[in-house]
């Protein structure tokens, strides 16, 4: 690059590298200082929050000299130690968003047996260890022994790259393991959540009027339920006011159908109104629930898969047919996918959220 685009690059690159930085050490301090964060979910974003601040503190950094000179100018040690960090950690940010998808599957569609696990810290962190070493094995191995074809005589290298960089099957086996698995994993999570939630509001739709309508003519309630993702309909029959439905964002719109005379008996507005509440409201938090891991997946596919299409194609024709702007670009995109996510931590979960709150008052 040109001097002076080289220096517009290193300042935006730096400036994304600090709040990269500076976003995951908040995440990390507040969950050292709030020990409310101790769920398994929390943990299991703690370990994602990790992997980006490892990212912005060590293996993008040293990306960027290579980068804006062409050549690795730290030796082959620092070679083999930053492709064994950055393959291991790159690839631990996708099992951990599996992790995650999977730990609101089970929170939506398993609730007993998701409650069940939520003070078998012990699984939590096998979990979170088992993404780590996976990790490692998927790459580790092959980047420390398998010597790449640019090594000088005297075992000095200008470029570092793993040794398997251009051999397009391996590449493409890879790529199966660290992404297009995982996200056929994450999608058929993300699914299974959406129908179980269809399914839920129709199922209430269904219950209640059933429940509510014994052969007599009654007036009609049809409570509409608008939550974040989930537009979940439901009839009942007996009553002009159901009161307000107790959820915040959660709105209830009433339209009656006359032809009773007297309907303030028809329902125990203590018993059958503050059931259907409850049960709407469980409905409204998974759909929110659901919402925020729609944001988290959407924001990492839109980061990691132009990068990972990219490295298939460039060693499928050895490197000769991508330009190495576009293979930095895309590889730029993927380490913003770590200073975005602790940015949406706050807007997707409402305890993190009370945990900065509580960091900056302090």
């Amino acid at each position: 690059f040109p001097d002076g685009i080289s220096f517009l690059i290193l300042v935006f690159i730096s400036v994304l590298i600090l709040f990269t930085i500076l976003g995951n050490s908040f995440v990390l301090l507040a969950f050292i200082v709030d020990k409310r964060l101790r769920s398994q979910s929390d943990f299991i974003l703690l370990n994602l929050a990790i992997c980006d601040f490892l990212i912005g503190a060590f293996t993008s950094p040293l990306y960027i000299p290579y980068m804006l000179t062409g050549k690795w100018i730290l030796g082959k040690f620092v070679c083999k130690l930053w492709l064994t960090a950055d393959y291991t950690i790159s690839t631990a940010s996708v099992f951990n968003i599996v992790l995650i998808s999977y730990d609101r599957y089970l929170s939506v569609t398993k609730t007993v047996l998701y409650r069940s696990l939520q003070n078998k810290h012990s699984t939590t962190f096998l979990s979170m260890g088992a993404v780590w070493i996976l990790s490692f094995i998927l790459y580790g191995p092959a980047v420390i022994f398998w010597e790449n074809s640019f090594i000088n005589s005297n075992g000095s290298v200008n470029i570092c790259v793993a040794g398997f960089n251009n051999i397009w099957y391996v590449q493409f086996g890879t790529s199966c393991f660290d992404f297009v698995l995982p996200l056929i994993s994450i999608s058929f999570f993300n699914l299974s959540i959406y129908w179980n939630l269809r399914r839920r509001s129709r199922k209430k739709s269904q219950n209640f009027c059933s429940q509510s309508s014994k052969g007599k003519e009654k007036e009609t309630t049809i409570s509409t339920i608008a939550t974040n993702s989930v537009l979940a309909s439901t009839q009942l029959c007996g009553t002009k006011n159901s009161g307000p439905s107790g959820q915040k964002g959660t709105m209830l719109v009433h339209v009656f159908c006359l032809g009773s005379r007297n309907t303030s008996s028809e329902i125990d507005s203590d018993g059958r109104i503050n059931h259907m509440n409850i049960q709407l409201s469980n409905l409204s938090r998974d759909a929110k629930v659901a919402k925020s891991l729609s944001v988290l997946v959407s924001v990492f596919v839109i980061c990691w898969a132009p990068c990972t299409c990219l490295i298939s194609i460039r060693a499928a024709c050895r490197g000769y047919c991508v330009d190495p702007f576009w293979y930095d670009l895309t590889l730029w995109m993927l380490y913003l996918n770590s200073t975005i996510n602790p940015i949406l931590y706050p807007f997707c979960h409402k305890s993190f959220k009370k945990a900065f709150q509580l960091i900056l008052k302090k």
